[in-house]
Formats: structure tokens, C-alpha cells, sequence
């Protein structure tokens, strides 16, 4: 088994590179760490181009079972020494495993047989990006749609915190969210911006092919989406605080939607 030792390694420095934006883009990938996130990835089938393991991985009862050694071994492994892993991760306890995805394309066309689609206008925090991708996954929803103003989907802290949910949600980057909404109105679905001046609140409105959009942490909802918006929403706050964390308040609205889909059963 050969053992990567050296930074300046050409492997190594291309799979760096990927921490940065441009190159992810450039090359269609980015990197998901920890045993938990590539079996997740094995599980759903992602595209994996190639597997890294520090070698003292192999020393360390927690990393070793035999189950995802085998598992890894139909793939393209590559060994590293511990000093090379650590120059790769961004993890503070990592676990001594990584790999490279690729990612899906960002073009594929909405779905609509959904109740809801959730967009996203120009959420900046890595954290809350993926909450609400776990959070979309956990609801039974399979895709969100992203402004081109919005923090990258692939971000190592945005796939880290999806928790594998990236795997499961498809994300569909929109050039142009206005058009973009304006496209998805033509499918009779209505538009729902969230709002601080919201005219209905969300245990108001019904759940029935709309559009929810959530705005940038601190500026909320653009005007020209509101301005294409069929209706404003809010959630109502009994206490002093007058709104909520983005990913709280998807979180919210998104579990008033699976409250009435589980009354429906009953």
C-alpha cells in the first residue's frame, strides 16, 4: 500500500483546491468528511470519484470496522499520512476519512408533484443552509431551489451540517429567481413570500402547491421576489422577539406542513 506523504503531491493538491468555490465548480466536486457522511454517500449511491484515508485511520477502532473497509475498496483509495490528512480536513476531531463526490447537476428541471417547494433568496449562513436541507429531507420533500445570491450549496460547513441530507435533496441553482418563480406560477402553484408584514400568518394559509420562499438573514425577502409573490406570510411571536433564524423558521413552517398531513390520516 502506498502512503501519500507529501503536500506538494499533485492529488493532494487538487482535492485542497477544492475548499475553495471556483474549483469546486471548476471540477464538478466537493468533499464530504467523516465515516458516517461516505457511508451515507455509498448508501444513496452518490458519485464518488475517490476516497481518502489517513493511514493511522487504519489503527483506530472507531474508523476500522470491516464493513465500510469493504465498502471503500471498490473505490479509488487513496492512502495519506496523518500529517497529509491534516493539512486536507477542516474538521477539529476528524476522523480520518474523506472523500471527493461529484456533484449533481444544478440544471434539472422542478418537480412538481410536491405540496411545497422551498426557495431559498440569498441565505448567506453555511449552518443554515444545511438545517434547511435537513430539515427539507426530514419533512419528506426532495428539493429546494437556491438564488444565485446564496451561499454555495457545497460549501464544506453547509455539507457537514446537511448531515447527509445533501445526497437526498436535490438542489436546483436558479440564474434568475424571479423568472424562475414567475415559471413556477405557470404551474398553478402560488407564491408565498415570508414576511415581517405578512397579511396571513402560516397556521392561516394552506399548504397546497406553494412556493415558500425564505429570505437573507438580515435583509428577509428582496423586493422584486416580493414583488412577485401572490401573498406575504408570517409566523406570529407572542414574546419580544420579532423574528426567528432562517433554518428555525423554515423548521417551523415546515412541520406546521407535516402537522396537517398526519391529521389527514386520522
Amino acid at each position: 500500500m502506498q502512503i501519500i506523504t507529501s503536500k506538494d503531491n499533485e492529488i493532494i493538491k487538487n482535492i485542497r483546491k477544492l475548499k475553495e468555490k471556483k474549483y469546486r465548480d471548476l471540477t464538478n466536486s466537493y468533499i464530504v468528511e467523516g465515516v458516517k457522511m461516505i457511508k451515507e454517500a455509498i448508501e444513496e449511491n452518490a458519485k464518488i470519484k475517490q476516497i481518502i484515508v489517513c493511514e493511522d485511520c487504519l489503527k483506530e477502532d472507531g474508523c476500522t470496522e470491516q464493513k465500510i473497509l469493504y465498502q471503500i475498496a471498490r473505490y479509488d483509495c487513496v492512502y495519506v499520512s496523518s500529517k497529509v490528512f491534516s493539512y486536507l480536513t477542516d474538521v477539529v476531531n476528524p476522523q480520518g476519512m474523506l472523500a471527493v463526490i461529484e456533484k449533481e447537476s444544478g440544471e434539472e428541471e422542478i418537480k412538481y408533484t410536491e405540496d411545497i417547494i422551498i426557495v431559498l433568496d440569498g441565505i448567506q449562513d453555511p449552518g443554515n443552509l444545511g438545517t434547511i436541507l435537513r430539515t427539507v429531507d426530514s419533512t419528506g420533500l426532495s428539493q429546494i431551489i437556491l438564488s444565485k445570491t446564496s451561499v454555495d450549496a457545497y460549501n464544506p460547513k453547509v455539507v457537514r451540517s446537511t448531515m447527509g441530507a445533501i445526497f437526498r435533496v436535490k438542489i436546483i441553482e436558479a440564474e434568475d429567481l424571479v423568472q424562475t418563480l414567475k415559471n413556477m406560477k405557470k404551474h398553478k402553484f402560488k407564491v408565498v413570500a415570508t414576511s415581517l408584514s405578512g397579511t396571513e400568518n402560516i397556521y392561516e394559509m394552506d399548504y397546497e402547491k406553494k412556493v415558500i420562499v425564505i429570505g437573507n438573514e438580515s435583509k428577509g425577502v428582496s423586493k422584486d421576489i416580493i414583488d412577485v409573490a401572490d401573498t406575504k406570510t408570517k409566523i406570529p411571536m407572542l414574546g419580544k422577539t420579532e423574528s426567528l433564524n432562517a433554518g428555525v423558521a423554515t423548521g417551523v413552517m415546515l412541520y406546521e406542513y407535516v402537522r396537517r398531513k398526519m391529521f389527514e390520516k386520522h
